[in-house]
């Protein structure tokens, strides 16, 4: 087995275990938590073997868990504009699965991280606006 897929193997194995705990989880600050552990093996494994599919998916599961952690503290401090729904994680969980199946058979991982993203997206401001205006749709 080469050094890539090895590290792909690890990602497929992690990108499932994060999806079915997050789905186990009902706490939201738990649920983001797990999420989390998506950017970490992404950015741990491109030191060993670097790949830019496995930049892209560090650099947009990050930000996506920047936008979440963004929106549960303000939620915490009061601000109640925008909620987090269970369907924001039913579709992050939907992504990570879809972004598992492509590292494992190999094809483009652009779907899935536009789907995690966008629902990330959608707990902040605009992307709440866009998704009431009815242009964003999750």
């Amino acid at each position: 087995m080469t050094q890539k897929r090895f590290f792909v193997k690890e990602i497929i194995k992690e990108l499932r275990l994060i999806e079915t705990s997050m789905k186990k989880e009902e706490n939201i600050e738990r649920k983001i938590y797990l999420f989390s552990a998506a950017y970490g093996i992404m950015g741990r494994t491109y030191r060993f073997e670097f790949s830019p599919d496995f930049l892209l998916a560090e650099f947009v599961l990050n930000n996506s868990y920047g936008a979440l952690i963004d929106r549960f503290q303000k939620l915490k401090s009061g601000d109640t504009t925008v909620e987090i729904e269970p369907l924001h994680f039913e579709k992050i969980e939907d992504g990570l699965k879809l972004l598992a199946d492509c590292f494992e058979n190999g094809i483009s991982i652009l779907e899935p991280l536009e789907l995690i993203l966008t629902t990330a997206f959608s707990t902040s401001g605009p992307g709440n606006y866009l998704r009431e205006k009815g242009m964003l749709k999750l």
